[in-house]
């Protein structure tokens, strides 16, 4: 961990939770944890919570009126990255998505009650939540296009619609809906954000869809949804109506710091991995498979890509804590889809250098194989954030690519 962004919260609880994690969690990443339903391990670390609340490490999240620490996104990042050690790491914290993420929304936006009702009890882990944005006839790239409805009658909404990759709903008590409110109005201002208690009626878990042969269930589902003529009350809205893409957006600014020191954090272990197989196997007498260029190159390009990663994440979540998410748009969008490829390429080369036992499920890496190559779609895939990225750089220099194709559509028209 650099020094250059560590504070005096960070030094004093990055030891801790890196100690609690490696005695606490580690042991418990064995095949029947890692390729069963997560609800096997879940019941173990229901009860790691507990020792967690009792070491004062509840809530890192959180502000002080919160009864969290009132750590900054920036120092917050630096801990996701030592609770992404273990898969188990964010979890056993209450510090996963999507629920970190709804938390964090329901602060900000959700009425007394549903706080009351809802935010509180999630806050101390009695209960979860998931996020219901995605839609499988829609492209997820556009979240302005969405299928699902919210029409109002008298005092509730009325909900129909098809959702998948609602992650945890498996289990979840409620979810965070994203449904078009007002058909009418401008693309960005149609959607709304509604709760739904999953136990409504009409509330229909299709199934926990499998990822790579791996379907779970509990926090590590990740489901298709339908909502059918769901009626809940018009005070669950979530901000205002019409708010549901600013809100998605908003979320969606920090969500992204989250991920992005979560998967350093994951490139972590896995170099770590990686370097003790080279030191440790011997491919003949006398020679350790480190002493090779090929696996030379893998630790020396994965060592420099690691760092510079984190310092990139570090650098957009400090400039967030300063000047808000959108000043620095074109940060989010370079770290996301730089950060995640660098892990891949880390999971990837440790894998090759445990050869065949690397694809087994008798160490970690087939399991982030699995779980992770997801990151390169999920939140704006790679080629959405590119795109933006050059778009907003090439506006800088008299090129809008935006309105120039907007001209050119209206010329046609």
């Amino acid at each position: 961990m650099d020094d250059i962004f560590s504070t005096n919260q960070t030094r004093d609880l990055i030891p801790r939770i890196r100690e609690f994690v490696e005695t606490e969690l580690i042991p418990l990443e064995n095949a029947e944890h890692l390729t069963g339903n997560f609800s096997t391990v879940a019941r173990i670390l229901d009860q790691k919570r507990e020792l967690v609340k009792k070491a004062g490490l509840w809530g890192l999240q959180h502000s002080v009126e919160e009864g969290g620490l009132g750590l900054t996104l920036c120092e917050f990042g630096q801990v996701s990255e030592v609770l992404a050690y273990s898969p188990f790491g964010h979890y056993t914290f209450n510090c996963q998505a999507p629920d970190i993420g709804n938390m964090e929304l329901m602060h900000k936006y959700a009425p007394d009650d549903l706080k009351r009702q809802y935010l509180e009890p999630l806050r101390e882990g009695h209960i979860r939540s998931c996020f219901s944005m995605t839609e499988p006839e829609f492209a997820g790239s556009n979240p302005t296009r969405l299928g699902t409805t919210a029409v109002r009658e008298g005092d509730e909404y009325v909900i129909n619609g098809h959702k998948w990759f609602t992650s945890s709903a498996d289990g979840a008590a409620f979810a965070v809906v994203m449904a078009v409110t007002n058909p009418d109005a401008a693309p960005h201002r149609r959607a709304s954000m509604i709760l739904v208690p999953t136990d409504a009626p009409g509330f229909e878990l299709v199934r926990n869809i499998s990822i790579m042969g791996d379907a779970s269930d509990h926090w590590g589902s990740h489901a298709e949804v339908k909502y059918n003529e769901v009626r809940v009350p018009a005070s669950n809205l979530i901000g205002g109506e019409g708010m549901g893409f600013t809100l998605a957006q908003e979320r969606l600014g920090p969500g992204r710091i989250h991920h992005c020191m979560r998967w350093i954090g994951i490139s972590e272990r896995c170099f770590d991995l990686m370097c003790r197989r080279a030191a440790t196997r011997e491919i003949e007498p006398g020679v350790m498979l480190g002493e090779k260029q090929f696996i030379q190159g893998f630790i020396a390009e994965s060592r420099a890509e690691i760092d510079a990663a984190r310092l990139m994440v570090l650098r957009t979540a400090n400039q967030i804590d300063q000047f808000g998410a959108a000043a620095v748009r074109n940060e989010i969008s370079a770290i996301k889809f730089f950060v995640a490829n660098i892990m891949l390429k880390v999971v990837d080369r440790a894998i090759q250098t445990y050869g065949a036992m690397g694809i087994t499920d008798d160490i970690l890496l087939a399991w982030y194989y699995r779980h992770e190559r997801g990151a390169r779609i999920y939140d704006g895939a790679d080629e959405v954030h590119k795109s933006a990225l050059a778009r907003s750089i090439l506006k800088g220099y008299g090129l809008d690519v935006k309105k120039k194709a907007a001209d050119m559509a209206a010329t046609r028209a």
